[in-house]
């Protein structure tokens, strides 16, 4: 059974460079046979969070929180790319998490995280492990971390220099450590209804 891994990723800056590796993760993800699908934060338009999925009467939510709320509801893995604004995560994708809660339950999460720095998001990584585990998710210990991002991944998302040599290196892990938490979730679930 092919994992479906969601992967979410939330700049609106107008010169975004970390959607290279957004872009390289759902491509790296659907070689190893996961159906992977770009989230794009900016893209799905989102208004800043008045009112929570959950809190909208059955059918009356805005039609792109609704789809998007079946699509986390149905995947099995997340992948959170994220960079760093002053040490902390991105507004975007911040944003867009907090419209749900209950959707993200008993899955597995990972983090990617990148900046044009040498410290290539590390801080918003750490931010964003609590922040997941306090959404119901469990966050897997690998992770993704890729300084300049630039120079790392070119326009189309595909490794170049020692900065993608090294992304290349590190995906296997992180991907086998999502699959492996992917798959038991998955048949826990199927076996046992959560708890709540």
């Amino acid at each position: 059974m092919a994992d479906t891994i969601l992967i979410f990723y939330g700049s609106y800056r107008s010169d975004r460079q970390g959607i290279r590796l957004a872009d390289y993760l759902v491509r790296a993800f659907g070689e190893r046979g996961a159906e992977a699908e770009l989230i794009d934060a900016q893209a799905v338009g989102l208004p800043m969070l008045d009112r929570m999925y959950k809190e909208y009467p059955a059918g009356e939510a805005p039609e792109a929180m609704e789809r998007l709320a079946a699509k986390i509801r149905s995947a099995d893995a997340f992948v959170f790319v994220t960079g760093e604004y002053n040490w902390g995560q991105q507004p975007g994708l911040k944003n867009l998490t907090d419209h749900f809660l209950e959707e993200w339950y008993w899955r597995p999460a990972a983090i990617a995280s990148y900046s044009a720095g040498r410290l290539a998001g590390a801080h918003a990584s750490v931010a964003w492990h609590g922040t997941l585990s306090e959404m119901g998710m469990v966050v897997v210990s690998s992770t993704l971390a890729v300084g300049g991002i630039g120079h790392a991944l070119d326009g189309q998302g595909q490794p170049t220099g020692e900065g993608g040599a090294a992304l290349t290196k590190a995906f296997p892990r992180f991907a086998d450590d999502l699959r492996w938490w992917a798959a038991a979730a998955r048949e826990h679930r199927a076996r046992i209804a959560p708890p709540y």
